[in-house]
């Protein structure tokens, strides 16, 4: 079995005039929300052997504050494929990860991930599937399944939605 988390970056700032995109920091909202879901991960044992990291600052700095939450720090890779890209260009950079990943997470951008989701998704809660569909928000965490042994087997409407995580959600349940 392989795991896959699409973690979709955390609210980033817009206010900065002149900044190219791939520049933006992390919004306070962002800032606040990624430790959110580094403890939810740690908690909940969803620790990755590799991250697949965007080059976009907003993605960089939100694995920072997510990955606070391991005890050990996980292998990171910065990836430029994945920023601002298409689900096929995710796809085929996960499916270019050695077998010796059995979990891996991917730290990147909307509607890539969003899409890499749909495309990659046939079942699990139908509740969590709708949600993800209809929005992905920043900070948002998908977690998939699939009965491969390798990640080059990996093939579209192949996994199963174990869980999808959003930090209001996370509040919402901490109230």
């Amino acid at each position: 079995m392989r795991r896959l988390i699409l973690l979709r970056h955390a609210k980033s700032d817009w206010t900065g005039i002149g900044l190219k995109d791939r520049d933006r920091a992390l919004a306070a909202r962002g800032r606040d929300s990624a430790p959110k879901i580094g403890a939810y991960m740690a908690h909940h044992a969803l620790v990755p052997d590799l991250v697949l990291v965007s080059t976009a600052t907003r993605a960089r700095d939100t694995w920072g504050l997510v990955g606070e939450g391991f005890r050990k720090a996980p292998p990171v890779r910065y990836e430029e494929r994945i920023y601002e890209t298409g689900p096929k260009a995710i796809f085929d950079v996960i499916k270019a990860v050695g077998p010796e990943v059995h979990v891996l997470l991917v730290v990147g951008h909307n509607p890539g991930l969003r899409d890499l989701a749909e495309f990659l998704i046939a079942s699990g809660d139908v509740d969590a599937r709708q949600r993800l569909l209809e929005k992905f928000p920043t900070a948002g965490l998908a977690v998939i399944d699939f009965p491969v042994d390798d990640w080059a087997k990996l093939h579209p409407k192949s996994g199963r939605l174990d869980r999808f995580v959003a930090p209001r959600l996370l509040d919402m349940a901490t109230d």
